[in-house]
């Protein structure tokens, strides 16, 4: 009988996993192994352009790559982690309940938006989260057109001044004028917890942030919280009021729900607490990859951040070391030290930095080219080809 890895989740951690562990099964020759993935679609969701219109063509296919690989795929919701049997329960796209067993896990199951206690947050707030809400909120734009001119129909309130709200609100100007008409007064404005405009992303990336705000005519509320939503508006905790018949709500992101069932140290955002190959501390046959685990990048007390960047080279670790783990070979230890981040600002272009400290390398349309290249070809899957998948898999890959 064959053994099993298990992966739960199909986003870019799962997705790459599923790939590296193939690709060290084929290197040793092994076909004693089996590799399958478990999640609700057999598609790679391009989260990190959920900002962006025409959202339902940000996913990729998945079903011929994973052929070609020969990982199976289980199309279904991952329920319940039972890590003393060794079991994942699951409800599949009928309803029906059904368990599989493992020899070894990876949980790569993700990350979600996180909506506290406010009022009329749930009710009345967008997010760009999942594709389905990203699309909710796009009908919801395209709606406005329909209704009479006023400034709350013209307002978009974004709440968070992250790199998804600096993203979500920079691309707004234009996607309301792209519907509302060129000569359209619109209003785009993040409410923001932080001291200073782009606090969240530190000091040498907030120049070129507020310079962008300025010119595409992006609003700030700093040091503000939101204290209630509704149809009209957002009520802030000093009392001001802003009339907006949209609302995107960007504040925070927490690991899946699904690691509370697995017992190990979490971080403040749910994480997993992983050892240098990715394996669960605490735990010999799980593993956690992606916005699940909370791994550190180097030696200097940097830890991945729930990101496309990281997921990818998280999952080609993950995955190769748990296929090492079955082997009995060495695994290879995961370490991305190259911290980058590439920030779109709409209209205005983008800025690039290099290291945790953000420092500023391109800006404009250069940037904007190298962010496009990003979103567009560089975090899409590889094509259904066996060979090339797997070369892409490697751990070792130079990271640019």
């Amino acid at each position: 009988m064959k053994q099993h890895i298990l992966i739960v989740g199909a986003g870019f951690g799962g997705v790459w996993s599923a790939l590296s562990a193939a690709r060290l099964l084929d290197q040793h020759g092994r076909d004693d192994v089996a590799i399958s993935v478990l999640a609700p679609q057999a598609q790679l969701r391009i989260r990190p352009r959920f900002y962006e219109p025409d959202v339902h063509q940000m996913q990729a296919p998945l079903a011929e790559l994973f052929n070609a690989v020969g990982v199976a795929f289980i199309q279904g919701a991952a329920e319940q982690i039972d890590v003393n049997g060794k079991r994942v329960s699951y409800v599949d796209a009928q309803g029906n309940r059904s368990d599989i067993s493992y020899d070894r896990l990876v949980m790569a199951a993700g990350s979600g938006v996180w909506r506290p206690d406010i009022d009329g947050l749930n009710t009345h707030a967008f997010d760009v989260d999942q594709i389905e809400s990203a699309a909710r909120l796009e009908q919801h734009l395209k709606s406005l057109a329909s209704q009479p001119e006023s400034t709350a129909r013209n307002t978009v309130v974004v709440a968070g001044g992250g790199f998804t709200g600096i993203e979500t609100a920079t691309e707004m100007p234009g996607r309301l004028r792209a519907i509302l008409g060129a000569d359209a007064n619109v209003r785009v404005i993040i409410v923001d917890r932080g001291a200073r405009i782009g606090a969240a992303l530190g000091e040498g990336i907030s120049p070129t942030i507020i310079e962008a705000s300025e010119a595409l005519g992006v609003q700030w509320r700093v040091n503000a919280s939101v204290a209630g939503v509704d149809a009209g508006g957002v009520t802030l905790v000093d009392g001001e009021r802003i009339e907006a018949n949209t609302v995107v709500w960007t504040v925070g992101v927490r690991a899946s729900s699904l690691t509370a069932q697995v017992p190990g140290e979490r971080d403040g955002q749910g994480r997993l607490h992983v050892d240098r190959n990715l394996k669960v501390k605490g735990q010999e046959h799980v593993y956690a990859t992606g916005d699940v685990a909370y791994a550190a990048t180097d030696d200097e007390g940097n830890f991945a951040v729930m990101s496309c960047q990281h997921a990818i080279v998280l999952g080609r670790h993950s995955g190769n070391n748990v296929a090492a783990d079955l082997l009995g070979v060495e695994p290879t230890p995961y370490r991305q030290p190259k911290y980058v981040t590439c920030l779109d600002l709409g209209a205005w272009g983008a800025v690039y930095t290099e290291g945790w400290d953000r420092q500023v390398k391109l800006l404009r349309k250069e940037a904007k080219d190298l962010k496009t290249q990003i979103n567009t070809t560089w975090i899409y899957p590889p094509a259904a080809d066996r060979t090339s998948a797997l070369a892409a898999a490697d751990p070792l890959i130079p990271i640019a």
